[in-house]
């Protein structure tokens, strides 16, 4: 349990080691499938599908790190976020490519007008290109360049995109909604219990605030009049 609360910088390099072979876990299944022709009467679908799901899933799990954190006192988690991150952008990239290229053989004409045509389409294009910056700036010299409270606000956006990431989801299955259903009641999840902790740190500091405007000896009801 001591190695859990406070691991040494070898067992995180091994815990992340880890980690990094499972996200790749995904890309190599799906490669061995198009290899084995195992992907079903339409390869280039189920490839399409499964990048842009798990670009999802990597989000979800991304955005899970803070409250997994915050609920048993593991600090060290937050230095996988970053990794959980970037894997989120390679699978989204791969989804965007395998569109690009096995679906519309790089007919940016077609794409172009797929893109104004097809909603889904450009609301999974705009999540992928918000997650640009958040991928580029992935790094402690950003960081230091920005700043650390520019750098968080930037990276608040990943709150966004993954709003984006489910509806291109919603929209694209149209009628059987149950998977991106699940997916927007965990997101919903997530983004509650932030919008929970902001109310309870503004009580707090409203709290702290309200005895140096209040004059000594005065009472406050509790009750409003």
């Amino acid at each position: 349990m001591a190695i859990l609360r406070h691991p040494t910088s070898f067992q995180i390099a091994v815990i992340k080691a880890a980690l990094f072979l499972l996200c790749l876990l995904p890309a190599v299944q799906l490669a061995l499938g198009a290899y084995r022709d195992t992907l079903g009467a339409n390869p280039v679908e189920a490839i399409t599908h499964a990048s842009g799901e798990w670009t999802l899933r990597f989000l979800l799990i991304t955005l899970t790190v803070t409250p997994l954190r915050r609920a048993t006192g593991l600090h060290w988690l937050l230095r996988l976020r970053r990794m959980l991150g970037l894997f989120a952008f390679a699978y989204g990239v791969a989804h965007l490519f395998t569109y690009l290229w096995l679906d519309q053989f790089f007919d940016w004409m077609a794409i172009a007008l797929d893109i104004l045509k097809r909603p889904f389409i450009t609301v999974g294009f705009a999540a992928l290109v918000l997650m640009l910056p958040l991928a580029l700036t992935s790094n402690a010299f950003s960081i230091r360049r920005l700043g650390g409270r520019r750098w968080q606000s930037l990276h608040r956006s990943v709150y966004g995109i993954a709003i984006l990431g489910v509806v291109h989801y919603w929209w694209l299955v149209k009628a059987d909604v149950l998977a991106p259903a699940v997916y927007a009641l965990l997101l919903a999840a997530l983004l509650g219990v932030r919008a929970w902790w902001r109310e309870q740190e503004r009580r707090r500091q409203l709290a702290a605030a309200l005895p140096a405007r209040v004059p000594r000896g005065k009472v406050i009801p509790l009750v409003p009049k």
